[in-house]
């Protein structure tokens, strides 16, 4: 991959993080030119991302959560790791209102929300094993 910068984060999945993520992630990508609607998208994108991480991947657990950014001539790709529970029903998942807490006022809307602020995103789980989402803003419309 032929990349202009890139940057590597993790911390625990704790709420306090979420907010310390999306400002990461955030300032990682200030540098680059992007409009101010194309920053808030991104920080919008990733607060999901790593919301979904602390709610769903360890059930109650702690667990770390893996930020990796790729920054080319192009694009800007997010990839949001865990290694949780995963997802069992990736195409299910995705779909807008589906939620496994509903009695923890869920509303199902976080890869909706993820797809519609960002270009493309891609969701790949493996059961017991963990969760990669792939976030991508094209830099070049």
């Amino acid at each position: 991959m032929n990349y202009k910068n890139k940057m590597n984060l993790k911390f625990l999945g704790v709420s306090e993080n979420e907010s310390f993520a999306r400002l990461a992630v955030a300032s990682f990508c200030s540098n680059i030119g992007l409009s101010l609607e194309d920053l808030s998208d991104i920080k919008t994108a990733v607060s999901e991302a790593v919301t979904n991480c602390i709610v769903h991947a360890y059930y109650d657990k702690l667990g770390e959560i893996e930020i990796n950014c790729v920054i080319t001539d192009s694009y800007i790709q997010i990839d949001i790791i865990d290694n949780g529970v995963g997802i069992e029903n990736v195409q299910e998942a995705i779909k807008p209102f589906f939620t496994t807490k509903p009695d923890k006022e869920r509303s199902g809307m976080g890869f909706t929300v993820m797809e519609g602020f960002m270009d493309k995103m891609i969701v790949k789980s493996e059961i017991n094993k963990g969760t990669k989402v792939t976030l991508i803003k094209n830099l070049k419309k």
